[in-house]
């Protein structure tokens, strides 16, 4: 018998997991596979979204056609960490005269060298390893056989490059997405996972095209998050309540009882309302979330993480046009601070050339960013 093992966070499962299990069972001759959702994966900080029996179920909807493929709840039901290396153990025990192959993708045969106990995995099973969003390089492939000293096998299959963390964005703003199995997004939506109860009301006071704008500042808060070490659910509640209160006239009885600050200019008097709003009449009690809100227009001196990320995913998403943008994108994945830093500068620049006023709280961000940079060079 041959068996498969195919384990992931599947959080959402989508397309491209189940066409990469079909591909791996045709050209590997598998008789079984079992689809492992992990109770928390090694390389997710913060462990998954949806619950455990959510992402089961999921699973059992999108492998249903699937005759051969069976859900397990393995990993979850020992709970903590799940290490690939002791679901494997477990799978050779249970099927000592099975010949398993171990699939993972692109992205995970590049990390496979750092894995816990790689070698106890690979004494188990065969590790299957797919193309998907690209081509294996030589170079992984003479590292793998260098270090291990035995080769990979691999699957035929070029899908395409679906993001979980996109995935996730698309059911929070109630977008369709065609990775996601129809009776997935049935079951996602029934069950109100992915989202936020503030997230529907707040766009709703916003006018379509700027729906469209939190969206994307949204897909880039989101996107680059995680590799800050900062909460994905924060960045997207942020990023899609940052202006609900655009379009919310002072007079309105939703802001009943405001009060603004003095002397705040009209084209930054909305990032205050939105975070009363936000906290009034949406729910929104985390100090980071609103602080984000509150200041996504001027900036402020000593700005934490979440606010420097709404701040310059708003400015930067991808309909923005401005001379300096592409530089500033580019920084943005690579310095958040830097890219701050410059952005502030240009905004400082512009406004001088202009002959604006400078809204004192954009001012001091700049001051404050300008001295963090000159203590840096001073060291």
């Amino acid at each position: 018998m041959r068996i498969g093992l195919f384990g992931g966070s599947f959080d959402p499962v989508h397309a491209e997991h189940v066409g990469y299990v079909r591909a791996a069972a045709e050209q590997l001759h598998l008789d079984r596979v079992f689809v492992l959702p992990s109770h928390i994966a090694p390389h997710k900080r913060g462990g998954a979204f949806a619950d455990e029996k959510d992402r089961l179920e999921m699973c059992r909807i999108a492998f249903r056609g699937l005759p051969y493929a069976e859900v397990s709840d393995y990993e979850i039901a020992q709970g903590g960490t799940s290490f690939s290396y002791l679901t494997c153990r477990h799978f050779a025990q249970k099927f000592p005269q099975a010949e398993l192959f171990f699939l993972v993708g692109r992205d995970m045969l590049e990390d496979f060298f750092t894995w816990k106990n790689p070698d106890e995995l690979l004494s188990y099973a065969v590790l299957a390893a797919c193309g998907r969003a690209g081509e294996i390089s030589e170079e992984v492939t003479e590292r793998f056989l260098a270090r291990f000293g035995k080769p990979f096998v691999r699957v035929e299959f070029e899908g395409k490059d679906v993001s979980s963390t996109r995935l996730r964005t698309d059911l929070a703003f109630g977008k369709e997405n065609a990775a996601l199995d129809a009776s997935v997004e049935e079951y996602v939506r029934k069950k109100g996972l992915y989202s936020h109860p503030a997230i529907a009301p707040a766009l709703a006071l916003e006018k379509p095209s700027r729906r469209e704008h939190s969206y994307r500042v949204a897909l880039m808060a989101t996107g680059r998050a995680r590799s800050l070490g900062i909460s994905e659910e924060k960045a997207l509640l942020a990023a899609a309540l940052h202006d609900c209160a655009k379009y919310v006239p002072s007079s309105s009885p939703l802001l009943q009882g405001f009060v603004p600050p003095a002397d705040v200019p009209s084209p930054v008097l909305h990032q205050f309302t939105g975070a009363y709003l936000a906290e009034r009449m949406f729910g929104i009690s985390d100090k980071e979330i609103l602080d984000a809100i509150r200041y996504h227009t001027s900036g402020r001196a000593d700005m934490g993480e979440l606010e420097k990320l709404i701040y310059l995913s708003d400015m930067l998403e991808s309909e923005r046009d401005f001379p300096q943008v592409q530089e500033l994108r580019a920084l943005f994945y690579k310095d958040l601070d830097e890219c701050l830093f410059v952005s502030l500068s240009h905004t400082m620049e512009y406004l001088a050339e202009s002959g604006k006023p400078v809204y004192p709280l954009t001012e001091e961000a700049y001051l404050f960013m300008k001295n963090q940079f000159e203590k840096k060079e001073n060291v």
